[in-house]
């Protein structure tokens, strides 16, 4: 499926994030933006019948234009991100989808307040969120209010530089959360490996060959 071309090139946006990162590195995931790349790997481990998705963490929308792009439909999907600069840039590439400029922590409040869950729970939430430098707690938080949107069975997928779980051992027990790896995006730079998270039972994702 095609999707419309964002306004903003490619080249604005990547300097659009490389501004941030400059005023303030520790609230930024990584210097530069995640490649298609890891958006395809990220996609590949979508439930078969996601429809509602929310993404945490949106930067310069490269997750946001693959999902637009293997079919969720811009009513469905909201973004959700801090940084004010990066939420008025993906605002102006994405008009049709509900762009949050918000707390990950609060994401299943926006979602009610922004009448996201007025049409259905999500079926899975995307996370581009520097996980390995928060906090347990901080931790807790986003992941809790993450699953208080998600529909039974929903998964979160969570991108991490390296090969292990970001997510502390005690925040999966605390919530009751089940985790396993999925592919490696070597072609990121750096190399990124894709984590999904599901509460109780694990549900089983087959994987879906996307061509690089």
């Amino acid at each position: 499926m095609a999707f419309p071309q964002r306004p903003n090139g490619p080249m604005k946006s990547r300097w659009t994030f490389f501004r941030q990162w400059l005023k303030d590195p520790r609230s930024m995931s990584s210097i530069s933006p995640s490649s298609l790349h890891l958006a395809r790997r990220m996609i590949d481990q979508l439930p078969q019948d996601a429809r509602r998705v929310v993404e945490l963490g949106g930067g310069t929308g490269v997750f946001t234009q693959a999902l637009l792009e293997h079919g969720i439909q811009p009513s469905d999907l909201m973004v959700v991100e801090l940084n004010p600069a990066l939420a008025t840039l993906l605002a102006q590439n994405f008009p049709e989808a509900r762009v949050v400029q918000g707390d990950a922590r609060q994401v299943a409040a926006l979602a009610r307040d922004t009448g996201y869950v007025d049409e259905g729970p999500a079926d899975a939430v995307f996370s581009g969120l520097g996980m390995l430098s928060m906090s347990r707690q901080v931790q807790r938080e986003v992941l809790e209010s993450a699953f208080e949107l998600t529909r039974e069975g929903g998964s979160f997928i969570q991108f991490t530089y390296g090969h292990t779980n970001p997510v502390s051992p005690v925040v999966l027990a605390d919530l009751g959360l089940h985790v396993r790896r999925g592919e490696i995006a070597w072609r990121n730079l750096p190399p990124a490996t894709v984590f999904v998270f599901n509460r109780g039972r694990s549900t089983h994702v087959r994987p879906r060959s996307i061509v690089p």
